[in-house]
C-alpha cells in the first residue's frame, strides 16, 4: 500500500522549501507535489455587480428621498 504524508511548510529565503521526512526514509525515492495558494486577482468587478452592491447597501432609499438629499446638498452650496 502506498502511503502519503501531508506537510505544510513555509518558503524559505531563496525560494527554497525544506521537508523533513520520518526516520527510515533515507535513500528512498519520493514524489513531491507543491501546491501554491491561490492569490486573489486584483481584477475589476463587473459594473452590474458594483451597482447591485451599492443598491443592497441603500435598499430602503427611494428615488424621491435621494432627490431630496441631492437638492439639500445643492442648496447648501449657495449658503
Amino acid at each position: 500500500m502506498q502511503s502519503a504524508l501531508r506537510i505544510t511548510t513555509k518558503v524559505l529565503p531563496g525560494d527554497k522549501v525544506e521537508i523533513k521526512l520520518p526516520p527510515g526514509s533515507v535513500g528512498e525515492e519520493v514524489e513531491v507535489f507543491v501546491i501554491l495558494p491561490e492569490k486573489p486577482k486584483p481584477g475589476r468587478r463587473r459594473v452590474l455587480e458594483f451597482i447591485e452592491e451599492i443598491r443592497s447597501r441603500h435598499a430602503s432609499r427611494t428615488v424621491e428621498e435621494i432627490d431630496r438629499e441631492l437638492q439639500a446638498e445643492r442648496n447648501s452650496w449657495d449658503s
